[in-house]
Parts: structure tokens; C-alpha cells; sequence
């Protein structure tokens, strides 16, 4: 994938404005509910943080992919969720308010864990000469300014003027999917005589690990007695990663284009999916949570 004004100028923009509506959404009691709704939590954050990057390592390894795509894979298992998993949760009847806590503690813990999961991708699977080395304290910093501060300025609008951001947080919320698909539309446009070429590449590369990890975090959530709307939002905010901070990353910090091939693909393939679990479960009104939600949306 080339670089362009779409990778390299509205794409960073996009994800501000995509995490700033994620913040417009957030309160300090959504990171209180850890203590709330700890099983919940705990299991959706093991699926997120541990489970996904040790599926995409193995994925990586097994389909013998290319070095900077294995790496590529890597980089989309270290993303959290993203505010799209929170918008297909919301149409899948799942729990919103526990959906968009996993995201904001997600995206809280992997400025840490992003570095470390992108740096252990480039030792296993860039070979001699060809080794590059993230720095971790610059790319916390670099992650911190396209996730953090947005999220933070959303949430800091949000306690000041809380009946303008709830006004503006579901025009943000609709405004960051459309925003999401246009650049996914102009990426592909762009790279139109060699996205067939990238589907045959890493299509089931990512294909499994977006199937997988949603079946793995429902099936966990189920086991551990979750109520069917938790168990849904697990699912979703397992297998449904912010793929744009994924190319950010691979353009912007780790300046190789072709890392983005796997995060760009996934954004694709998530869209279909994350389609089924609506038309699966959103049409079910019987599905309801066991406990009050939150309304955040």
C-alpha cells in the first residue's frame, strides 16, 4: 500500500475525530464499572490484550506469511477496539455501556502494550538487515496524541457540557463510522489494481482472526454464565479492532506501507462480519440484558 494524502494526512485526522466521539461518550464512572462488573471486564479484557495478540502470532506463523505482513498482523492484534465496536454493539442489542468500557480501558492500557506486542512482531519476523526497532517511548507518546488526548478532550467536553456532548456525541458517533468507510472506500480506490492482489495475500490471514477471535470471546463470555448481551459485546470487542490506528501506525510511526496491508484488508472484512451479528442478533428484541445499562449512545 502506497502512501497518499488519505494514509498520511486524513487518516490521522480521522482517528482523532473518531476517538474524540469515543470520549464525548465517556464518564469516570465508565471506568468505575470494572469494579461493577468485574467478571465482565476481566474476560473481555484477557480476550483483548492476551488472547488476540497469541491468535495473531500464531496466524502470523502458521500462514507463512511475508515478514512485513506477519508483522502487519501483529500490529492489528495489538489495537484495541475501536469506536465501531461500540456503534455494532449498539445494533446487535448488545451492553453499550460495557462495550464502550472495555474499549476506553483498552485503548487506555495499550499505549503500554502496543509497543511491546509491534516490537516482539519485528524481532520474530523481520529477518537479518532487514530489523527495525519501535522506540517504546516515542510511540507511547505518539499513541498517546492520536488516542489519549482526543478521548481525554471528548470526556473533558463531556463533564463541562454534558447535554451539548450527548447532543454531539451521536452525530460524532454516526460521523466517525461514515468518516471510517469513506477513507476504507478511498483506500481502496486508491490501491484498486492491487487490492485483489492483498485479498489473496492476507484475506484468510485476517478473516481468521477476526472469525476466530469473535467466536473465542463469545463462547468464553457464555461459559463464564455472561448474560447473552454481554456476551455479544465481548465477542464484538474481541474480534472488531481499531484497524485505522493500525495503518496510522504502520505509515505514520513505522513508515512501511506495507505493514497496513493486513489492518486495511480487516477493516473490510469486520464490516461484513460485524453486518452478520446484527442481522443475527439486532433483530432479536428478546435479547436483554440481566442488568440495567448505562444509556451512552
Amino acid at each position: 500500500m502506497q502512501q497518499s494524502l488519505i494514509t498520511t494526512l486524513f487518516l490521522p485526522v480521522s482517528l482523532f475525530i473518531i476517538m474524540f466521539g469515543l470520549g464525548l461518550a465517556l464518564q469516570t464512572d465508565d471506568f468505575k464499572r470494572i469494579f461493577t462488573y468485574p467478571k465482565a471486564i476481566f474476560i473481555g479484557l484477557t480476550n483483548q490484550m492476551i488472547l488476540l495478540p497469541v491468535i495473531g502470532y500464531g496466524i502470523a506463523s502458521f500462514m507463512n506469511l511475508g515478514p512485513e505482513l506477519a508483522v502487519g498482523i501483529m500490529i492489528l492484534a495489538a489495537c484495541p477496539g475501536g469506536v465501531t465496536s461500540n456503534l455494532y454493539t449498539h445494533l446487535s442489542n448488545g451492553d453499550t455501556a460495557l462495550s464502550v468500557t472495555l474499549t476506553a480501558i483498552s485503548s487506555t492500557i495499550s499505549i503500554i502494550t502496543i509497543p511491546l506486542i509491534i516490537n516482539f512482531g519485528l524481532n520474530q519476523f523481520m529477518g537479518d538487515g532487514q530489523e527495525i526497532h519501535l522506540p517504546v517511548v516515542k510511540t507511547i507518546v505518539q499513541i498517546m496524541a492520536i488516542t489519549i488526548v482526543p478521548i481525554l478532550l471528548g470526556m473533558l467536553v463531556r463533564a463541562k457540557k454534558p447535554r451539548i456532548a450527548l447532543r454531539l456525541g451521536k452525530t460524532v458517533k454516526v460521523a466517525s463510522a461514515i468518516i471510517l468507510f469513506i477513507i476504507v472506500l478511498g483506500l481502496i480506490w486508491n490501491e484498486r489494481e492491487q487490492m485483489p492482489g492483498f485479498f489473496r495475500q492476507v484475506g484468510i490471514a485476517v478473516g481468521l482472526l477476526n472469525v476466530i477471535t469473535m467466536f473465542i470471546g463469545f463462547y468464553s463470555a457464555k461459559l463464564a454464565r455472561l448474560s447473552l448481551p454481554q456476551s455479544i459485546t465481548i465477542a464484538l470487542e474481541s474480534g472488531l479492532q481499531n484497524g485505522t490506528l493500525g495503518i496510522v501506525i504502520s505509515i505514520s510511526i513505522l513508515a512501511n506501507a506495507g505493514m497496513s496491508i493486513p489492518a486495511a484488508v480487516y477493516s473490510l472484512i469486520m464490516f461484513a462480519t460485524g453486518g452478520i451479528m446484527i442481522w443475527r442478533f439486532g433483530r432479536n428484541k428478546s435479547v436483554k440484558t440481566t442488568k440495567p445499562q448505562t444509556t451512552i449512545l
